[in-house]
C-alpha cells in the first residue's frame, strides 16, 4: 500500500480462519468518496492523483493505498484469502493485504462478518 497518510496504528489482529470483511455504513460513503477522488484526478496526471488520494486518506486515518480493499469489499462479503487474489495482480502482498484490512476495521470503514459459530 501507499504510504503518505498518518496510518491509524494498533497491534496487528489474529482473525479466524475463514473470517470475511465487508463495508461498514462509513465505508461504503468512503469508497465512494475515493471512487470520486480517483474519477476526479484522472485526466489529471500522477501528482494530482496522489494529491487527491492524500486527502481523501487523511481524514480517514487510512494510508492512499487502502481505498483499493473498499473498492473489493463493496457490494460483497470477501475474506484475507479471497482479497489477496484478487490484488495479487496490482503487486500488493498478502501481509499488506491483511495490514490494510486491520486499519480498515479499525477505522470503522470495514468489518468483520460473524462467523456461522458466532451466531447461535
Amino acid at each position: 500500500m501507499q504510504t503518505g497518510s498518518a496510518p491509524v496504528t494498533s497491534t496487528p489482529k489474529r482473525w479466524p480462519r475463514g473470517q470475511k470483511f465487508t463495508l461498514s455504513p462509513a465505508g461504503e460513503a468512503a469508497e465512494l468518496a475515493h471512487r470520486d477522488a480517483v474519477n476526479g484526478a484522472r485526466s489529471s496526471g500522477r501528482a494530482a492523483l496522489q494529491t487527491a488520494l492524500a486527502a481523501w486518506a487523511e481524514p480517514l486515518r487510512v494510508q492512499l493505498g487502502d481505498g483499493v480493499l473498499l473498492v473489493e469489499l463493496r457490494g460483497q462479503k470477501k475474506g484475507l484469502n479471497e482479497l489477496s487474489r484478487a490484488l495479487e495482480d496490482t503487486g500488493i502482498e498478502p501481509a499488506e493485504v491483511k495490514a490494510a484490512v486491520d486499519r480498515l476495521v479499525l477505522a470503522g470503514l470495514a468489518q468483520a462478518v460473524p462467523l456461522a459459530s458466532q451466531i447461535a
